[in-house]
């Protein structure tokens, strides 16, 4: 397993108490105030015992019918497992669909913690390399060209650190692929809601038995709450309840309880609201900066070239933070595949945050020109 290197950022950057963060993918915006009263009247209420492996039924319905409603397609409650964040879902993701040594089918660049997954539980990671052309979708043909036999293919949409959405056309299209083929897809959709222009799609639209990944720490802006879930086809839900009984137990018993109350649809439009304002902001302060090959279509990232300035993006960012106290990601955090050239900026605090640090970095540049 490798470190996860934003998280050694972030570390670096809490000795400056002046720095601006762009580094982590978090939201600096709290959840409804629906989830505070919930989660009070949990503590009250003394809601600390377990809940069962699967989860709290009633959160569980909520996810269902949030679905009906965002995606129009219907979902039994047993498919639905809470897990503690969305970790814990790719641990059964990954335990369901693959043996020792098995190939785990990823894109280059992805978040960095599935290969560590992997790894971890002696499956090999088989990478993919994608970039601008495909707008960093993989696509069947890429599929197709791969000698090796992969036995699980994951995506993310939105995804991280991109920003990029995959298509309707595309996503049903590699789900046909894997289902003729007989390999599991596994689909992390943790940025669905934080789109911008369109909705995207769920993998759970065109392959019934896809494994989708969602969770609160994103979109419910929960991240501290460390709860999400994953569906599982319907012959797998024994088998992932009985992975959950002995991994976890169950999920975080007060996460559940908030959870109830965040499918607040108002409030959930102004989060998409606020970042799509500071997505609009941040893209075109530094596109006058950078390469920033397209505008992202979701989450809340911004994939910028740097290679006008550097070739060693990590060395780039280490300087960027003692110098001037700005913290991004280098994209070595998230693969090989031209990563050396790229930073990840979040765009998870507020404008005035960001436009200092965008004061800060065109500062800086001139000085290094």
């Amino acid at each position: 397993m490798s470190a996860f290197i934003v998280m050694d950022i972030v570390r670096e950057a809490g000795k400056y108490p002046n720095a601006i963060h762009f580094e982590i993918g978090q939201p600096d915006l709290p959840p409804s105030p629906k989830v505070k009263a919930a989660l009070q009247s949990a503590v009250e209420d003394n809601r600390f015992s377990y809940t069962e492996s699967l989860g709290l039924y009633a959160l569980r319905e909520k996810i269902c019918q949030y679905y009906r409603t965002t995606y129009q397609i219907d979902i039994a409650p047993e498919r639905v497992l809470l897990t503690p964040g969305t970790s814990g879902a790719f641990l059964i993701a990954y335990a369901l669909t693959l043996a020792d040594g098995d190939k785990l089918g990823l894109t280059d660049p992805a978040y960095p913690c599935y290969k560590n997954f992997a790894h971890m539980m002696e499956v090999e990671p088989h990478f993919i390399a994608v970039d601008k052309s495909s707008c960093y979708q993989l696509t069947v043909a890429q599929l197709q060209a791969q000698a090796e036999k992969i036995r699980a293919l994951q995506i993310s949409s939105p995804a991280n650190p991109t920003g990029n959405i995959y298509s309707a056309e595309n996503l049903q299209a590699l789900n046909e692929y894997c289902r003729q083929h007989e390999i599991a897809f596994i689909s992390d959709e943790l940025y669905h809601g934080l789109v911008y222009e369109e909705q995207a799609a769920t993998a759970l639209q065109f392959n019934p038995d896809a494994y989708v990944i969602n969770g609160f720490s994103k979109y419910f802006c929960m991240p501290g709450a460390r709860l999400g879930w994953i569906i599982v086809p319907q012959h797998k839900v024994r088998e992932a309840e009985i992975i959950a009984q002995n991994i976890f137990i169950c999920a975080p018993t007060l996460s559940q309880y908030g959870a109830l109350e965040a499918f607040d649809h108002g409030y959930l439009t102004q989060i998409q609201s606020t970042f799509r304002e500071r997505r609009d902001y941040l893209y075109n302060e530094l596109k006058q900066l950078f390469t920033i090959e397209f505008k992202p279509q979701g989450a809340f990232y911004l994939w910028a070239d740097v290679s006008h300035y550097t070739d060693d993006s990590y060395r780039f960012a280490k300087e960027m933070l003692a110098e001037i106290q700005v913290a991004a990601t280098p994209g070595i955090d998230f693969g090989t595949n031209g990563t050396k050239h790229y930073l990840r900026f979040a765009y998870t605090r507020e404008i005035a945050h960001m436009r200092e640090g965008v004061e800060r970095l065109k500062g800086w540049l001139r000085s290094r020109a």
